[in-house]
Protein backbone atom coordinates (compact mmCIF):
# COMPACT_ATOMS: atom_id res chain seq x y z
CA UNK A 1 0.00 0.00 0.00
CA UNK A 2 1.32 3.44 -0.87
CA UNK A 3 2.41 5.71 1.97
CA UNK A 4 -0.28 8.40 1.47
CA UNK A 5 -2.96 5.75 1.00
CA UNK A 6 -1.97 4.08 4.28
CA UNK A 7 -2.04 7.41 6.14
CA UNK A 8 -5.46 8.27 4.71
CA UNK A 9 -6.81 4.85 5.69
CA UNK A 10 -5.45 5.37 9.21
CA UNK A 11 -7.01 8.85 9.45
CA UNK A 12 -10.40 7.39 8.56
CA UNK A 13 -9.92 4.56 11.05
CA UNK A 14 -8.92 7.06 13.76
CA UNK A 15 -12.09 9.05 13.31
CA UNK A 16 -14.23 5.90 13.30
CA UNK A 17 -12.63 4.63 16.54
CA UNK A 18 -13.08 7.99 18.28
CA UNK A 19 -16.69 8.28 17.09
CA UNK A 20 -17.52 4.77 18.33
CA UNK A 21 -15.94 5.40 21.74
CA UNK A 22 -17.81 8.67 22.22
CA UNK A 23 -21.11 7.17 21.00
CA UNK A 24 -20.64 4.42 23.60
CA UNK A 25 -20.26 7.06 26.32
CA UNK A 26 -16.51 7.05 26.79
CA UNK A 27 -15.16 10.12 28.62
CA UNK A 28 -14.28 12.80 26.02
CA UNK A 29 -11.96 14.58 28.50
CA UNK A 30 -9.92 11.59 29.67
CA UNK A 31 -6.35 10.77 28.79
CA UNK A 32 -6.31 7.59 26.74
CA UNK A 33 -3.62 4.95 26.52
CA UNK A 34 -3.00 4.66 22.78
CA UNK A 35 -1.50 1.34 21.66
CA UNK A 36 0.13 1.48 18.24
CA UNK A 37 0.79 -2.03 16.85
CA UNK A 38 3.92 -3.01 14.93
CA UNK A 39 4.70 -6.46 13.54
CA UNK A 40 7.37 -8.18 11.49
CA UNK A 41 8.71 -11.66 10.79
CA UNK A 42 12.19 -10.44 11.73
CA UNK A 43 12.85 -10.02 15.45
CA UNK A 44 15.94 -7.92 14.72
CA UNK A 45 14.04 -5.41 12.57
CA UNK A 46 11.22 -5.17 15.11
CA UNK A 47 13.72 -4.66 17.93
CA UNK A 48 15.38 -1.78 16.06
CA UNK A 49 11.99 -0.13 15.48
CA UNK A 50 11.09 -0.60 19.16
CA UNK A 51 14.37 0.97 20.30
CA UNK A 52 13.82 3.97 18.01
CA UNK A 53 10.25 4.38 19.34
CA UNK A 54 11.59 4.29 22.90
CA UNK A 55 14.20 6.94 22.02
CA UNK A 56 11.35 9.13 20.74
CA UNK A 57 9.70 8.95 24.19
CA UNK A 58 7.16 6.18 23.72
CA UNK A 59 6.68 3.30 26.11
CA UNK A 60 7.31 -0.03 24.39
CA UNK A 61 5.96 -3.46 25.39
CA UNK A 62 7.97 -6.66 25.31
CA UNK A 63 7.94 -8.36 21.88
CA UNK A 64 5.54 -11.26 21.53
CA UNK A 65 5.19 -14.02 18.98
CA UNK A 66 1.75 -14.18 17.39
CA UNK A 67 0.41 -17.07 15.34
CA UNK A 68 -1.61 -15.96 12.32
CA UNK A 69 -4.67 -17.73 10.89
CA UNK A 70 -2.56 -19.37 8.19
CA UNK A 71 -0.26 -20.93 10.82
CA UNK A 72 2.67 -18.59 10.22
CA UNK A 73 4.08 -16.49 13.04
CA UNK A 74 5.12 -12.86 13.37
CA UNK A 75 6.74 -10.88 16.14
CA UNK A 76 4.72 -7.94 17.41
CA UNK A 77 5.14 -5.07 19.83
CA UNK A 78 2.93 -2.25 21.08
CA UNK A 79 4.12 1.35 21.16
CA UNK A 80 2.26 3.21 23.93
CA UNK A 81 1.46 6.82 24.72
CA UNK A 82 -1.15 8.79 26.65
CA UNK A 83 -3.14 11.32 24.69
CA UNK A 84 -6.39 13.20 24.62
CA UNK A 85 -8.87 11.62 22.22
CA UNK A 86 -8.22 14.19 19.50
CA UNK A 87 -7.80 12.97 15.93
CA UNK A 88 -5.06 15.45 15.02
CA UNK A 89 -2.89 14.25 17.94
CA UNK A 90 -3.35 10.59 17.04
CA UNK A 91 -2.78 11.35 13.34
CA UNK A 92 0.56 12.96 14.22
CA UNK A 93 1.67 9.85 16.13
CA UNK A 94 0.43 7.52 13.38
CA UNK A 95 2.44 9.42 10.77
CA UNK A 96 5.53 9.41 12.99
CA UNK A 97 5.25 5.65 13.62
CA UNK A 98 4.40 4.78 10.01
CA UNK A 99 7.63 6.54 9.03
CA UNK A 100 9.54 4.67 11.73
CA UNK A 101 8.03 1.35 10.60
CA UNK A 102 8.99 2.07 6.99
CA UNK A 103 12.55 2.88 8.01
CA UNK A 104 12.90 -0.57 9.62
CA UNK A 105 10.76 -2.52 7.13
CA UNK A 106 8.17 -3.52 9.73
CA UNK A 107 4.39 -3.30 9.45
CA UNK A 108 2.30 -0.63 11.14
CA UNK A 109 -0.91 -2.48 12.08
CA UNK A 110 -3.00 0.41 13.40
CA UNK A 111 -3.82 1.51 16.91
CA UNK A 112 -6.35 0.92 19.63
CA UNK A 113 -7.40 2.10 23.06
CA UNK A 114 -9.88 1.33 25.81
CA UNK A 115 -13.23 2.72 26.93
CA UNK A 116 -12.83 5.34 29.67
CA UNK A 117 -15.79 5.47 32.06
CA UNK A 118 -16.70 9.12 32.69
CA UNK A 119 -18.15 8.15 36.09
CA UNK A 120 -15.07 6.25 37.30
CA UNK A 121 -12.99 7.73 40.06
CA UNK A 122 -9.54 8.85 38.98
CA UNK A 123 -7.00 6.15 39.78
CA UNK A 124 -4.02 8.42 39.28
CA UNK A 125 -3.77 11.94 40.56
CA UNK A 126 -2.23 14.39 38.14
CA UNK A 127 -3.69 13.06 34.88
CA UNK A 128 -4.53 16.11 32.84
CA UNK A 129 -4.79 17.19 29.28
CA UNK A 130 -1.70 19.02 28.10
CA UNK A 131 -2.97 21.75 25.79
CA UNK A 132 0.50 22.04 24.22
CA UNK A 133 0.79 18.33 23.32
CA UNK A 134 1.04 18.00 19.56
CA UNK A 135 1.09 14.18 19.64
CA UNK A 136 4.58 13.85 18.20
CA UNK A 137 7.21 12.38 20.52
CA UNK A 138 10.76 13.73 20.41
Amino acid sequence: MAYEELLEEQREETRAIIEELLEDGSDPDALYTIEHHLSCDSFEALEKAAVDAFKLGYEVTEPEELELEDGSTVMCVDILSELALKPELIDAQVEQLVNLAGKHDVDYDGWGTYFEDPDAEDEEEGDYLDEDDDGVRH
